[in-house]
């Protein structure tokens, strides 16, 4: 095959490289330069590309893009090959063979983020979270990508599918083109825009194209005198200056105008701008005096980016004048003054001083947004990616002090909030309202550059689930969402607390501490913290019975073996010498527990079929017919469970009323609740009270007296109903 139109523009990229990396011999640029690109012309020999051209054209093309950006040797061999691994048999063990372990790293993660597919909400939001996480570690795999995708985009037309051409348009326009832009990559992002604008407005961008052609003619003029008269405001006091002008891009005017709802580019009083190159900063500050002083600067248009530089270190003069030209008296002029270095900075941001001897650059593991990516990216669910890079990624940012005058820089339209859940932790949950610039600011309202604001917290003070509704970090949603969560969990661990705490009651232990020192000892084990609240867990969703853990803490204390049993001629019946009293008897699930008969309601020789347990505050325990009178006026929550021996499966039935708001799927819930707690139905009746109430009585089948059972079958049927339940009532005990 021919190559020699191919080999020429490699010459150029030796030429261009050779003439900026001065600290390297000329021939070891040429030498690393052509051995990357032969071994990539020789794995793409057989491949064309859509366009007719050799497929090594492209990965050429890319890197003399790339050239812009000042690469150092492995990036434009990485750039070079990084088609190889994708697109040839070649791999990557073969890479780093031959070449540099961080020319193959950098081919690798390249191999990686090129499998990234666009379908807008769909997309694949791995494959995009592989991209930033790289982009987070080494800046020079998003150089190359974005130098192969602006060449991939000029050469789209040649592609058969339309639908294809604007889907890619699309990817490129909606990532691609932003993550330039933050980089302050303004060629590239410019370029990428409008050759999407291309291919997704045709129309409009022939429109434009043709209005910034017809106006070519009075941009030249502007420019030519705007040049003549700052010359003749700066030739006898600055020394080498340089003026040179922009016009926006086609694509920002095409946002400009359908913004503003403008027909024509005329109508656009930022159209271009004039730009004012001298050698150091004392001179940029001189040319400002001098401008103010001849032409009228608009009010709050002047931005000293050289005292308080952007987040990306951008630094730079800005003021706006009218009256500068008498042609053009009715249009502002934006001018923009800075040093050759800080233009130099601000065409290639990054690139213009990475450090690329450094596998990881420091330079941009220490750019805040560039830390925020590689967080996002690792902590948050698909579900919260796509919509907080929208927010914290492709925003602009603004500064704010604190009280300290600390500075702290945010996405623009951040609140208070924010504000503090960015400074410290222990402000995080307690904010209770905001003073800014020394006045009460609502915590909802957005912060503007410069404000001065102070948090003011107060420690019993929770986040509130509103604040999801207007807080505009990452960071801030996180903390609130996992605070909220905690606090969601402390509520529940309160509710678990309460059953056990109703069965502690019962044998008179105290009731659960902060710390659950009761279930620290059980079975001869340790119990961690965690480990307790598992159990309360356990307990609610029915995996443990609540009893059986009070018996295994009355068993760590040694109270079940007590035998506190004393005579009581008046009221009970002495059962010591009765044969069946330790056989027979079941007291709460457990056998061999001491207790006493109630004189009343038990004849000494004869255990009625239905008896029941009550258990008084000296741990004494005694025996009741269920229908015995003095149940009547007992705590009924200081009641055992108790049957004989070969009675375990008797049980009672419970009569439930509730009403409700009319809904189709009220009963089936109500009965997947019944039936995970392990409980028959005997009975069900339902009817309809007016056009949105219904009534439903059941009769539950409840085993072994258990009281406590019906108090948290009602519980988990308020909380799951807890929108629709009007009322409820547990009707009667039916023996």
């Amino acid at each position: 095959m021919d190559y020699s139109k191919v080999d020429k523009k490699v010459k150029e990229i030796v030429k261009r490289a050779t003439s900026y990396m001065l600290d390297k011999p000329a021939k070891d640029i040429e030498k690393y330069i052509l051995e990357a690109y032969i071994y990539a012309r020789d794995a793409h020999d057989w491949q064309v590309r859509l366009s007719g051209d050799h497929y090594i054209m492209h990965p050429v093309e890319s890197t003399i893009i790339l050239l812009d950006l000042r690469p150092d040797i492995s990036t434009i061999q990485a750039c070079l090959l990084h088609d190889v691994v994708e697109d040839t048999p070649r791999t990557i063990e073969e890479i780093k063979a031959i070449f540099w372990d961080e020319v193959a790293f950098l081919c690798e993660w390249m191999e990686k983020i090129s499998k990234i597919k666009y379908i807008w909400e769909e997309r694949n939001i791995w494959s995009l979270r592989k991209m930033f996480i790289a982009m987070a570690q080494d800046l020079r795999v998003i150089f190359i990508k974005l130098s192969d995708r602006l060449h991939n985009m000029r050469t789209l037309k040649y592609h058969p599918k339309k639908d294809k051409q604007q889907r890619i348009s699309l990817e490129t326009l909606n990532i691609y083109a932003p993550i330039a832009d933050r980089l302050w990559l303004f060629t590239i992002k410019n370029d990428l825009e409008e050759e999407c604008f291309k291919i997704l407005e045709p129309t409009e961008f022939k429109k434009i194209k043709k209005q910034l052609l017809d106006y070519k003619t009075n941009i030249d003029y502007f420019y030519k005198n705007s040049k003549k008269e700052i010359e003749k405001a700066l030739d006898l006091t600055v020394d080498d200056y340089k003026v040179t002008y922009r016009v926006k891009s086609i694509y920002s005017i095409y946002k400009k105008m359908k913004k503003k709802w403008f027909d024509t580019i005329d109508s656009m009083y930022d159209l271009f701008w004039i730009k004012i190159l001298v050698n150091d900063i004392s001179t940029c500050y001189k040319v400002l005096w001098i401008i103010h002083n001849k032409w009228s600067p608009i009010p709050n248009r002047f931005k000293d980016y050289i005292a308080l530089p952007k987040p990306n270190w951008y630094r730079s003069l800005h003021t706006t004048i009218i009256w500068f030209l008498k042609e053009f008296r009715q249009q502002p002029t934006e001018i923009q003054i800075k040093t050759y270095d800080m233009n130099e900075y601000a065409d290639i941001w990054v690139a213009a001083h990475f450090e690329y001897k450094e596998k990881w650059s420091k330079v941009a593991q220490d750019i805040d947004w560039v830390k925020e990516l590689k967080e996002l990216t690792e902590s948050l669910w698909n579900s919260d990616f796509i919509s907080s890079l929208k927010i914290d990624v492709f925003r602009d940012r603004i500064f704010v002090f604190t009280p300290k005058w600390l500075s702290v820089n945010l996405p623009a339209w951040s609140t208070s909030i924010d504000l503090a859940y960015a400074i410290h932790s222990e402000i995080w949950n307690h904010t209770v309202l905001s003073k800014v610039n020394w006045k009460i600011y609502p915590l909802d309202k957005e912060l503007s550059n410069w404000d001065v604001v102070q948090i003011v917290t107060d420690n019993s003070k929770k986040p509130s689930p509103f604040w999801l509704s207007f807080v505009k970090t990452t960071r801030a949603k996180e903390r609130i969402r996992s605070c909220l969560k905690r606090e969601n969990k402390d509520t529940n661990t309160e509710r678990w607390k309460d059953i056990l705490n109703k069965y502690l009651e019962k044998v008179s232990f105290p009731a659960l501490d902060k710390e659950l020192s009761i279930l620290r000892i059980l079975d001869d084990r340790e119990n961690d913290l965690d480990e307790r609240f598992n159990i309360l867990e356990q307990i609610w969703n029915f995996s443990i019975n609540p009893s059986s853990i009070v018996r295994k803490i009355m068993k760590s204390k040694n109270i079940i073996a007590k035998k506190e049993i004393k005579d009581d001629v008046k009221n009970i019946i002495d059962m010591e010498n009765v044969d069946y009293k330790k056989e027979e008897i079941i007291i709460w699930w457990e056998r061999w527990i001491d207790y006493k008969a109630c004189k009343k309601c038990i004849i000494w020789w004869k255990i009625p079929d239905k008896i029941v347990g009550h258990i008084n505050s000296k741990w004494i325990i005694t025996i009741h017919n269920r229908n015995c009178a003095i149940l009547e006026n007992v705590n009924k929550e200081r009641l055992l469970t108790a049957y004989r021996k070969w009675e375990e499966d008797d049980s009672i039935i419970v009569s439930l009323w509730f009403i409700f708001l009319d809904k189709i799927w009220v009963l089936r819930d109500l009965s997947d609740i019944i039936y995970s707690m392990g409980l028959n139905v005997e009975q069900v009746n339902s009817k309809r009270l007016e056009f949105n109430k219904h009534e439903i009585k059941l009769k539950i089948e409840v085993p072994d007296y258990d009281y406590l059972l019906v108090d948290r079958l009602v519980e988990r049927i308020k909380i799951k109903f807890w929108s629709n339940l009007i009322s409820s009532f547990v009707e009667k005990i039916v023996m």
